[in-house]
């Protein structure tokens, strides 16, 4: 009889915690969109259009990245409040 692998040596694993696996990628790549919002976008304008106007299209980006992470920590607490 096949001894499962999180039983093998005699060593019990717990067992994985998808959700919290889910959240930590969840988190990762919510920074990465505001990351490349800010980073990509401003050298862009930066590159195409020149130092005051990446200034100018800063004053657009951070609000814009702003309302994403609004808009995300408030679907986060509907999520968990809906869980409870």
């Amino acid at each position: 009889m096949a001894v499962p692998p999180e039983e093998r040596n005699g060593k019990s694993r717990p067992p994985t915690n998808y959700r919290r696996m889910r959240r930590a990628g969840d988190g990762q790549q919510l920074w990465m969109v505001v990351g490349g919002l800010l980073i990509i976008g401003g050298g862009l304008i930066y590159l195409i259009y020149g130092k005051w106007a990446l200034a100018t299209g800063l004053l657009c980006l951070f609000p814009g990245a702003g309302l994403i992470l609004f808009l995300w920590g408030l679907l986060s607490v509907i999520e968990r409040w809906v869980e409870e």
